[in-house]
């Protein structure tokens, strides 16, 4: 079995694995797209509780609402909102996976970088870093 990743076993493993780093790309996008949709939704109506649903409790702790709050007003002066996202990479760590895009914004010209590091808590993917610069 353990040299056989074609033994039924191994494959059920890697199927229902909460293992994000056996995961293939396209099984990680479809957790981590949503996810990044949801927060930067959240962020566009700054809307604190909806932005840190799905973050660890590390990072909801540096999150307050206050802080939530002036970034938003910050980046929607500046910048405008969220356009179009493209992956560009995902990288794979022992205990996480950190996903990148080329971000766009409405306001402004040129390609961002939108990045998200997810990792695994009581069987759920949760945020641990999420950044937009």
């Amino acid at each position: 079995m353990e040299g056989n990743p074609l033994h039924p076993l191994n494959v059920v493993w890697h199927l229902y694995s909460m293992d994000l780093v056996h995961k293939s790309d396209e099984e990680i996008l479809k957790v981590a797209g949503p996810i990044m949709d949801s927060l930067m939704e959240a962020s566009t109506d700054i809307d604190h509780e909806r932005h840190v649903r799905d973050f660890t409790e590390r990072l909801r702790s540096l999150v307050t609402k206050e802080y939530l709050e002036k970034v938003c007003r910050q980046y929607q002066a500046e910048k405008g909102f969220f356009s179009k996202r493209e992956c560009v990479a995902i990288f794979r760590r022992p205990q996480s996976v950190a996903i990148v895009w080329k971000q766009w914004f409405t306001k402004v010209q040129g390609e961002f970088v939108a990045e998200m590091v997810l990792v695994e808590q009581n069987s759920r993917y949760v945020v641990d870093h999420v950044m937009v610069f």
